[in-house]
């Protein structure tokens, strides 16, 4: 079995760290110290804020010393907010993914962190920026393994729920800290105030229950989704691993085992 390294603790990372836990691997997630994942209900991100939390079942535990990334942990999920070249050298990962899923950044190459990166979404190129990547799209792809070339660019509207897309959506107006008190699975109503940044109320734009919320007290770019309203509203949509997350989370446990087998 393998140490691994995934890096960010949004949906689509913590699916990883779930999946890949459950197959026997040892796995550390790396974000920064106020990571803005709006997801949290799907994700492993309140370990960073509240010291552990639970996903599906699984445990996730904030650790802030790093001698504690080597000691065997294949009972939970470990997270830290430590440098990532810090991390790197505490725990020699055999795989690294990332799984930051920054949409239009360019990422570095990351070939040579670890004897296996994988790549997760637009920008990578498998056998240039990681050895391998995985597609993230809805669609036929979802999931697939690319082991030449690169990803498909990003594209394509948000899955409709209801008749809502792109409106289910609420982007910071400006860059500043993100100040709330509802939290995830809270019932809102459309015009609520769900939130602010500085002066800024950000309003729910629907009726339905909170999907996505950006932890309070966590620093925004302007233009970042911070705000999710699931029209729904059924918990078992909000919390837990989504179908997406689980398919890419698919993909990479594919790649692994590709990998191991060449």
């Amino acid at each position: 079995m393998a140490r691994v390294l995934v890096r960010g603790c949004g949906d689509i990372g913590s699916a990883v760290a779930h999946l890949l836990l459950g197959d026997g691997h040892e796995v550390v997630i790396n974000d920064v110290a106020l990571p803005a994942a709006p997801r949290r209900g799907m994700a492993f991100a309140d370990a960073v804020f509240d010291g552990a939390c639970e996903l599906a079942g699984v445990r996730a535990r904030r650790v802030g010393a790093l001698a504690e990334l080597r000691r065997p942990h294949r009972d939970e999920v470990l997270v830290t907010t430590e440098e990532l070249g810090d991390v790197v050298a505490a725990l020699r990962p055999d795989v690294l993914v990332d799984a930051r899923m920054r949409k239009r950044a360019q990422p570095g190459e990351q070939r040579g962190l670890a004897p296996l990166t994988i790549g997760l979404g637009p920008n990578f190129v498998a056998g240039a920026t990681t050895d391998l990547a995985i597609e993230t799209q809805w669609g036929d792809e979802l999931g697939t393994v690319v082991t030449d070339g690169p990803t498909k660019p990003l594209g394509g509207e948000p899955r409709s729920f209801e008749g809502h897309a792109r409106d289910r959506f609420v982007y910071a107006p400006a860059a500043g800290v993100m100040r709330t008190r509802a939290v995830i699975a809270q019932r809102v109503a459309a015009g609520e105030t769900v939130a602010t940044i500085g002066d800024e109320p950000l309003l729910a734009p629907l009726d339905g229950i909170l999907r996505g919320l950006v932890h309070d007290g966590v620093p925004v770019d302007a233009g970042a989704k911070v705000l999710e309203v699931d029209p729904r509203g059924d918990l078992s949509k909000v919390v837990g691993i989504g179908p997406r997350p689980r398919r890419i989370a698919e993909g990479v446990a594919e790649a692994i085992e590709l990998a191991a087998r060449r």
